[in-house]
């Protein structure tokens, strides 16, 4: 199997960290080498988060470099836009229609692109849901990560058995039941 690189990006406090330790999980359950990488920016201030998580019969390092991304998964939709040039060609992008505003736009020295969701469709397939007010609606806004990751699952070769078994292993035990209903709501999106 060739080797498959996903880049989760998104926002401090999005759960970026969660998303790429159970993909992490599902791949090495799979019986794949598995490297992932972890920058943390300005996470604690609401900065750009980003996680690579490579896997494949042998994976050298854990670095992806620009236009080799197979897989986007974006809890932002600015963040996807500033990390679309790792994508490859055939690559997708699955991103969660959410604004938040980065510091430089919060003090005007910038302002927020418009658009965003349209100019990422023309770049790549682009698969975009709300994924907070699909949680907020499950009862728990904190699980809309999973919801992505379920909507992202779909662009993976794992089955769906897997990923709830991962799950299941991987969250709080107090979440196990709200986080499957959340995978499931993004994977049946």
């Amino acid at each position: 199997m060739e080797t498959k690189n996903i880049m989760i990006v998104g926002v401090g406090g999005q759960g970026t960290l969660l998303t790429s330790r159970i993909l992490g999980g599902l791949a090495i359950h799979a019986g794949y080498d598995v490297k992932l990488s972890e920058v943390h920016g300005m996470a604690q201030r609401g900065g750009s988060v980003v996680t690579f998580v490579r896997y494949g019969e042998t994976v050298a390092e854990p670095i992806i470099e620009a236009g080799q991304v197979d897989v986007l998964i974006a809890f932002e939709r600015l963040e996807a836009l500033r990390y679309l040039h790792f994508l490859k060609k055939d690559g997708v992008i699955i991103v969660n229609d959410q604004r938040i505003d980065p510091i430089t736009v919060v003090t005007g020295a910038a302002s927020y692109p418009e658009n965003i969701i349209d100019t990422l469709k023309a770049a790549h397939t682009t698969y975009s849901i709300d994924a907070m007010t699909e949680a907020k609606k499950l009862g728990n806004s904190k699980v809309f990560n999973i919801i992505v990751l379920g909507m992202a699952a779909q662009h993976m070769n794992f089955s769906k058995e897997d990923w709830i078994e991962v799950i299941k292993k991987t969250v709080p035990p107090k979440t196990v039941e709200i986080n499957l209903r959340a995978f499931e709501t993004g994977w049946s999106n």
